[in-house]
Formats: C-alpha cells, sequence, structure tokens
C-alpha cells in the first residue's frame, strides 16, 4: 500500500509489467531499509516525478522507467556521490550502469537480490559511510 497518493499516482501510469517490477523495487528498498538497525521508514516522495525513497542518514534513491528505453527500468542513485562508481568497482560483473548514476535492468532479467540489497543499503546509509574507502565494502 503506497501512502504517498503523488507516488501512488506515478506507479499506475507505468505499463503494468514495467510497474510490477518497479513496485518489486521499491518493496526491497523499504524491506533493506527496515533490515538496516537505526534507519528510520524511508522518506516516500517525488523527485523529478520519479518515486524516490531518502533517510536522514542516507542519500536519495529513486526507480523509473523511461518511455525511451521501453524495455529497461532503473535505479537511480545521487550523482556527485561516490555510490555508483563502488558499485562499479565491486559488481561489474553483476549489473549494467549508466555513467555514474544508475543501475539498470533488461525487463526480461532476474534481479540479483542480495548485491542489490547491498547497493541499498549503503546509499541508504550514505552520510555515515562517505569518508570510508569504498564506503566499507
Amino acid at each position: 500500500m503506497i501512502e504517498n497518493a503523488k507516488v501512488a499516482a506515478v506507479f499506475e501510469h507505468y505499463p503494468n509489467h514495467i510497474q510490477q517490477r518497479l513496485l518489486f523495487l521499491r518493496q526491497l528498498i523499504l524491506d533493506t531499509a527496515f533490515e538496516i538497525e537505526g534507519i528510520d521508514h524511508p522518506e516516500e516522495t517525488l523527485k523529478w516525478g520519479e518515486p524516490s525513497y531518502i533517510t536522514k542518514r542516507g542519500s536519495a534513491i529513486r526507480i523509473a522507467w523511461k518511455e525511451s528505453n521501453p524495455q529497461q527500468y532503473a535505479m537511480y542513485f545521487n550523482c556527485n556521490t561516490k555510490l555508483v562508481a563502488t558499485f562499479k568497482e565491486v559488481f561489474s560483473d553483476i549489473f549494467n550502469f549508466e555513467g555514474n548514476r544508475a543501475i539498470v535492468f533488461d525487463d526480461n532479467e532476474e534481479i540479483p537480490i542480495d548485491e542489490l540489497k547491498q547497493c541499498i543499503s549503503l546509499s541508504l546509509t550514505y552520510h555515515s559511510r562517505k569518508q570510508l574507502p569504498m564506503l566499507g565494502l
């Protein structure tokens, strides 16, 4: 159940098969946040018209689908952080990336959940990790 009506409306406008995949990513973000000690429930809002999740100690995570790439969807991270650079260093053989801002998924690929949860966790706790080499990985 999405409490923010504006966020819910964005999900409803995605094609059905993409909507299910993005709702899966949403739940993965929420579940991962719940598993991190000291993290409050992430705020769910819209940033640039896309569902966004943020914690007080973290950096925002957005999830979206673009009409220009209908067979893909992505999880976006702040491009002014070391997040995606670190993910590329550790998970270059597992994920596809878009520059220094996103992990991109094909609509038919299986998501490596454990590795993606590590990325989500690093983003949700970024401000307490940013001084660590490789963000503590």
